[in-house]
């Protein structure tokens, strides 16, 4: 015997789609176990006009509003449904995406300035980099080992990422206090394309994937430099080239623009009797993508 009028079933059911998207999107382990069952529960009622609570209570809204009503009420809620489950999942998938991509940057921040600061020999501001780091990345991999957003799910990958950058970081700390500043650099740079597999493999488009690309090609043009090397150099330009175009897809302003700039005058040096001339414009290319790097990878 159903014991639910329409607008009972419609608000049980609004209820049960949010928080089935809840569970969805946002919850992990307890929580979103319950809002499974809570948002299951919910709609279930709510189809068969029924609910077993109200039974053992006594209690019915079936005459508590006119059937007259029912139509109009049901129509409305429909479209307050529709609205729900589609605007509300492409919400919670933007939001979260975006959520994760904040929290990444957050950590990310300390471990760049740690890399950076490793290469520079700075050993005081190195430390205080990653003592910030250690429990940034901890809180990281703590939050997204237990909960993965939708952009990520899929991605078997995900933890063992986390873990084996845990491990990296854990390993080059005492390098980075006490050790060899060199070695921790190098250590360190084995972090980043753990990180751009990861963003490339979940399908992230964004500028600190394409700067992560371009610095690894640009690693091999800044040797050449330094070696003086301009037929080497010469050779690697267009690939290197490709690369910083991808990034200028992504963002092109005045600071990129200045490493397109150095890369490109590095060309005309190595097609001209400049070869001395290699190993300062190839410092002048790196300080402009370390510029950008800071701020935008």
């Amino acid at each position: 015997m159903k014991n639910m009028n329409t607008l009972d079933r419609i608000i049980r059911l609004i209820l049960g789609v949010a928080l089935l998207e809840l569970a969805y999107f946002w919850l992990a382990g307890g929580w979103q176990v319950a809002s499974y069952v809570g948002g299951a529960i919910m709609v279930g009622t709510a189809a068969i006009s029924f609910c077993p609570l109200y039974r053992l209570l006594g209690l019915s809204t079936v005459s508590r509003h006119p059937k007259t009503s029912g139509t109009a009420v049901s129509v409305v809620a429909g479209v307050l449904l529709v609205t729900m489950v589609v605007g509300g999942s492409y919400a919670s998938a933007f939001f979260s995406r975006k959520l994760f991509l904040e929290d990444f940057n957050a950590m990310n921040n300390y471990y760049k300035q740690t890399l950076f600061l490793t290469g520079k020999n700075e050993r005081g501001k190195a430390v205080v980099n990653l003592n910030k780091l250690l429990p940034a990345y901890q809180q990281f991999q703590d939050k997204y080992t237990r909960y993965q957003p939708y952009a990520l799910r899929g991605d078997p990958q995900l933890t063992s990422d986390l873990a084996q950058v845990a491990t990296l970081f854990k390993e080059v700390a005492p390098l980075v206090h006490t050790g060899d500043l060199h070695q921790a650099h190098l250590d360190l740079e084995k972090v980043r394309p753990v990180f751009q597999e990861m963003f490339k493999r979940n399908g992230f488009s964004m500028l600190a994937v394409a700067l992560v690309d371009f610095h690894d090609a640009m690693e091999t043009v800044l040797d050449a430099a330094n070696q003086k090397d301009p037929t080497k150099l010469i050779g690697l330009y267009p690939a290197v080239s490709g690369k910083l175009k991808v990034v200028e897809a992504e963002l092109n302003d005045a600071e990129i623009q200045d490493i397109r700039t150095n890369l490109d005058e590095l060309l005309s040096l190595s097609k001209a009797p400049h070869s001395e001339a290699l190993p300062a414009k190839g410092d002048a290319l790196k300080s402009s993508f370390v510029k950008v790097y800071l701020k935008r990878g």
